[in-house]
């Protein structure tokens, strides 16, 4: 009798029936009222109790889970009922979703006709990387009666794992391939010449570069030919994600760490649909997660695998580790983005001689983060002396970041200084830029 369960309707009810008793204490001839009031109370009872409980798989429901969570997304959740009752029924359904979202309020409520299907859905958001627990999908069913409930319990014990974010790659391959994002407005990457990697020599159309007229190949055809380019392929991309103690710093859900992973799904997706080879490797007081630069079908696969357990550690991150090993394992020119958090001057000036070495034979660009709670404290109109006393802190930190920008600058270092949220649209559209240039 685990499944029974006794609705708010049958104890008022009962307690219909005791007020009942109560009166007839006054007015006797109540009495034989309360007692059938009772007795009816107790058929009815019966009745419907054998009604939910005289078929065996009378309600049939499922879970559609994905294949795995993307991490930051908004993930989809599919449910299936299936009514076979000789009537219509109301269901309540208590999902036992992970512990990791903290829903404690979770409940659906449908009316389900007999022999119909009712098909719903809900959204898990989840912050973490890792394995998620689902327990029972619980289903709890009332006739029309409505005195007593039977649970139905399906699917126990559901493992799922949530990945680094993988939902929009469809969506920022779309934008890669216009060469455009939008990010307060449309930003449009211009094409500053073509790279020397040749493919074919075409006739000559209205639009066409005129400095790429091919005159040997003019003179054989009797009419104008060019020269026709193609952006240079199989370059080598490395991302590097600091996963030192600054990268734990969180904002909305997600750490920094979390930003960077996902900027390197996306990141990898697109180099790998230009045709260049994407590689990666974590590191803080060593390096690690290493994946060799690729361009293989399984490439993003391995990427993600990778990055699937990566978590912040509260060490310093030792850049003279990170200078040996690129100079070690990297041979050849490489694009590298490294994923790191310099909130002071200071800071980088004592990971500077390792950011120029690896300058030296690298083009490196280094990929920090906007605070945007400083940015509301900046934009905030100060109301007493705390608030003028924040403002000008944050002014000041805002401040060394641009000073921060202006020394990677000195030493030919590019830079990326977003908003976390912004981080996946600002690395492609760097990552285009580069290509477009033609610079490495």
């Amino acid at each position: 009798m685990k499944n029974l369960y006794l609705n708010n309707r049958i104890f008022f009810l009962l307690f219909g029936a005791g007020f009942t008793y109560v009166l007839a204490f006054f007015v006797p001839v109540l009495m034989w009222a309360a007692h059938g009031f009772l007795i009816l109370i107790f058929i009815a009872t019966i009745i419907d109790f054998l009604l939910l409980f005289n078929q065996k798989d009378a309600v049939l429901a499922q879970r559609i889970l994905p294949e795995k969570l993307s991490n930051g997304d908004r993930n989809s959740v599919k449910v299936d009922v299936k009514n076979n009752y000789p009537f219509q029924i109301k269901i309540k359904v208590i999902d036992e979703i992970p512990f990791q979202f903290q829903k404690r309020d979770f409940l659906i409520e449908r009316t389900v006709e007999t022999q119909k299907n009712v098909f719903f859905e809900y959204i898990l958001e989840p912050k973490e990387r890792g394995e998620y627990s689902f327990g029972n999908l619980n289903v709890f069913v009332k006739s029309p009666a409505g005195l007593v409930s039977r649970r139905f319990t399906f699917q126990k014990d559901a493992l799922l794992p949530s990945y680094p974010s993988f939902i929009h790659l469809r969506k920022y391959e779309l934008m890669a391939l216009q060469n455009e994002f939008l990010l307060g407005g449309l930003k449009k990457i211009r094409k500053l010449g073509h790279t020397m990697e040749f493919e074919q020599i075409k006739e000559y159309v209205p639009g066409d570069d005129v400095r790429t007229i091919n005159w040997k190949a003019t003179s054989k055809r009797n009419q104008l030919m060019v020269n026709q380019f193609q952006d240079e392929k199989s370059q080598r991309i490395f991302m590097l994600i600091d996963k030192g103690r600054t990268m734990q710093m969180p904002f909305n859900g997600l750490s920094l760490l979390d930003y960077s992973i996902n900027a390197t799904m996306a990141l990898s997706h697109i180099i790998l649909k230009k045709s260049d080879r994407a590689g990666m490797m974590t590191f803080s007081k060593k390096t690690e997660n290493k994946v060799a630069a690729d361009n293989k079908s399984g490439q993003l696969k391995k990427i993600s695998e990778a990055l699937y357990n990566v978590q912040t550690n509260f060490y310093e991150s030792d850049f003279s580790r990170l200078y040996q090993d690129i100079k070690f394992s990297i041979g050849q020119r490489s694009l590298i983005l490294l994923f790191t958090n310099f909130e002071t001057l200071d800071a980088v000036n004592r990971q500077m001689k390792y950011l120029r070495g690896i300058a030296r034979n690298h083009l490196l660009v280094i990929v920090f983060f906007q605070n945007s709670e400083l940015q509301n404290l900046i934009h905030k109109n100060p109301e007493n002396m705390q608030e003028v006393y924040d403002e000008i802190i944050a002014e000041k930190l805002e401040f060394e970041k641009k000073l921060i920008i202006q020394e990677l600058r000195k030493y030919g270092i590019y830079t990326i200084y977003t908003l976390p949220e912004n981080l996946n649209i600002e690395v492609i559209n760097k990552y285009l830029e580069i290509k477009a240039r033609g610079i490495l």
